[in-house]
């Protein structure tokens, strides 16, 4: 429950850390989004919705908004190679560790996914919770081309990341968007997860 206060408050938090902590929160949200794609066992960690309050405090003269981007965006590749090596080398050990607490339908899910979507889903991954965490890592598993995946990961961090702090930047302090902050955070999580959805309901169907 602290993790979903986290997220849905993701806007009172992120201020708090800025009061507190000052540039230093520059390196924060840095290591929040690194975790949160470059460690297969840190799904939970929030994404989009730190992004879009990073936007919308950069918009407020909190951050410089091209320094966050860029920042971000580094974030973001350098995890997922971290978390792609980590599969070529270790991810089939890691996986049979019961120690290690990953949950196996996320990789099967993850699997069906890139079967259907080949390397297109290290792009399109970026846009959905959870798969994102696992994609690099399966990739690794699955000893895609390096060049290969890294063309998508450059290309899928740039999209996300301007985005949705650009999403943020322009829209984050509309009125009715910082009154109903939680609601549109709930919302972008939704639109998020909603292919997923479409794809385990054909699934069962079929």
């Amino acid at each position: 429950m602290g993790i979903v206060d986290f997220i849905l408050h993701i806007d009172v938090h992120l201020g708090d850390l800025i009061v507190t902590y000052g540039k230093m929160t520059y390196a924060i949200v840095f290591l929040i989004i690194f975790a949160e794609t470059g460690f297969v066992f840190t799904p939970f960690l929030p994404g989009d919705s730190l992004l879009f309050a990073g936007g919308m405090f950069a918009a407020t003269g909190s951050f410089d908004v091209i320094v966050l981007a860029l920042l971000l965006w580094s974030a973001a590749f350098l995890g997922d190679n971290m978390n792609y090596w980590i599969g070529h080398y270790f991810g089939q050990k890691i996986i049979n560790n019961k120690y290690i607490p990953i949950n196996q339908k996320h990789i099967d899910s993850t699997q069906e996914f890139y079967a259907k979507h080949g390397g297109k889903t290290v792009f399109l991954a970026r846009f959905m919770p959870i798969i994102r965490t696992f994609a690099p890592f399966v990739a690794g598993i699955g000893k895609m081309q390096y060049r290969k995946f890294v063309s998508y990961s450059f290309m899928g961090g740039v999209t996300w990341i301007v985005g949705f702090v650009l999403a943020g930047y322009f829209f984050g302090n509309i009125p009715v968007i910082r009154n109903n902050f939680s609601a549109v955070i709930m919302g972008i999580i939704v639109i998020s997860v909603v292919p997923g959805i479409i794809k385990l309901v054909r699934s069962r169907i079929k």
